[in-house]
């Protein structure tokens, strides 16, 4: 008989829930299953994965124990649960912070209320032909560089440990900047808003074993920034001289000056012909202000 109740019961408290399930219910659910899944795919691939699992497992370890009675290690895990928000922050800060900063990213619409500015998108067509053109000409001397082009992410305590420059970026610039022996040769360039903002920048290398072992520090740092910012890096090898491009973690070799030219225009989307990025963007506003001219 106490089967057949804790069953009635059990089926009254189901009913019970279902009679008062609301349409936001759905929506609470299917919004928690997103960002469970959301966050399961940023850290599967990452060490925090093993953390996760790690975790698991120790929540697995603190049930058994309260269910056998385990007084003394109940105690314990119940005190490292206690403030599990604190803990997980703390675990998974970097993986916490790049999720935030790709949404940012995501948002591309709001640039479509910012106003209009025909000078600076030629002034960043006019940087990309001159680090295209340094890149070259430092592969032809086979000079160690690694340029760094800030985009949506900022990259201020890069900035912070290297010199502010802030001048106009040509060719022969990045040239003495990377001339073997100079004072600043050593770190990295950063670009800003068109223009090389500083130099002489240290860089966080990157954790991924799985590099190819022919790469150097350069390399690696290069792979380090990409993988925590939406930077682009340009690193030109002091062995081969052979141009890479570096984003999102993933590296690509073997560019010259034109065809670096051009995968730089695509990451920036900027045309090869200035203007014409300007105004497609204001006839998008265009269509946003009900203006059909």
């Amino acid at each position: 008989m106490n089967f057949i109740e804790n069953i009635v019961t059990a089926a009254q408290q189901t009913l019970s829930v279902i009679s008062s399930f609301h349409w936001y219910d759905a929506l609470d659910i299917l919004f928690v299953a997103f960002i469970l899944y959301q966050g399961i795919k940023l850290i599967r691939e990452t060490r925090a994965f093993q953390l996760a699992k790690g975790l698991v497992a120790v929540g697995i370890v603190y049930f058994i124990a309260n269910i056998v009675g385990m007084k003394a290690t109940s105690f314990i895990f119940s005190r490292l649960f206690a403030d599990v928000l604190i803990l997980v922050i703390v675990l998974f800060q970097p993986e916490i912070r790049h999720a935030i900063e790709h949404m940012g990213r995501r948002w591309r619409f709001l640039d479509i209320f910012l106003p209009d500015d025909e000078e600076k998108t030629g002034e960043a067509r006019k940087a990309i032909i001159e680090i295209a053109k340094a890149c070259q000409r430092m592969s032809n001397s086979k000079t160690g560089s690694i340029i760094i082009m800030e985009r949506k992410t900022l990259l201020g305590d890069i900035i912070e440990t290297g010199k502010i420059t802030d001048a106009k970026i040509t060719h022969e610039l990045l040239g003495n900047i990377f001339f073997p022996n100079s004072p600043l040769h050593d770190g990295a360039a950063i670009v800003r808003d068109a223009k090389l903002y500083a130099a002489g920048c240290v860089l966080p290398l990157s954790d991924n074993h799985d590099l190819p072992s022919d790469l150097g520090m350069r390399h690696r740092a290069a792979v380090g920034v990409t993988e925590q910012s939406d930077a682009i890096a340009v690193i030109t090898s002091e062995e081969t001289g052979t141009v890479s491009v570096c984003c999102k973690g993933n590296i690509e070799r073997g560019f010259d000056e034109a065809s670096l030219r051009t995968k730089l225009f695509e990451f920036f989307d900027v045309d090869r012909t200035s203007g014409n990025n300007t105004k497609k963007l204001r006839r998008i506003k265009n269509l946003f202000k009900g203006n059909k001219k």
